[in-house]
């Protein structure tokens, strides 16, 4: 059994993420308004902007003949929020239910570099 063997099922995985993570962006926004670096404007329409485009691309991330677009688009995405992850490390924002832990904002930047690689996975052709 190869790794290429579970690529649908890490498709489908993704998928599920992002329009879950998407879908919290609209229920419960102020987690992610407080994060949003303090030199960008709008905070809150920035977070729907992101939670749309996050339910967008994870649906899309299941179609077939889009999947390498939506892919490129996750990690477009990826890249740009990154910014407010590194904004909560950096100001120790302490984030309204989650645990007040620097270390783990610390270590959830490298996370933005895996998920980058798991979109990158699905822009190359089937394996």
């Amino acid at each position: 059994m190869t790794f290429t063997q579970f690529k649908p099922f890490l498709k489908l995985v993704l998928a599920v993420m992002m329009v879950t993570i998407g879908i919290l962006h609209f229920v419960d926004p102020d987690p992610f308004v407080q994060i949003v670096p303090p030199f960008l404007p709008a905070p809150l329409a920035l977070v729907y902007i992101s939670g749309a485009l996050e339910i967008a691309l994870g649906l899309i991330l299941l179609i077939p003949q889009l999947q390498t677009w939506a892919a490129w688009g996750l990690i477009a995405l990826f890249i740009a929020v990154f910014p407010a992850n590194i904004y909560m490390a950096v100001a120790n924002v302490q984030v309204n239910g989650l645990p007040n832990n620097p270390l783990l904002y610390w270590l959830r930047l490298p996370l933005q570099a895996v998920l980058i690689a798991w979109a990158y996975w699905f822009t190359r052709p089937k394996s």
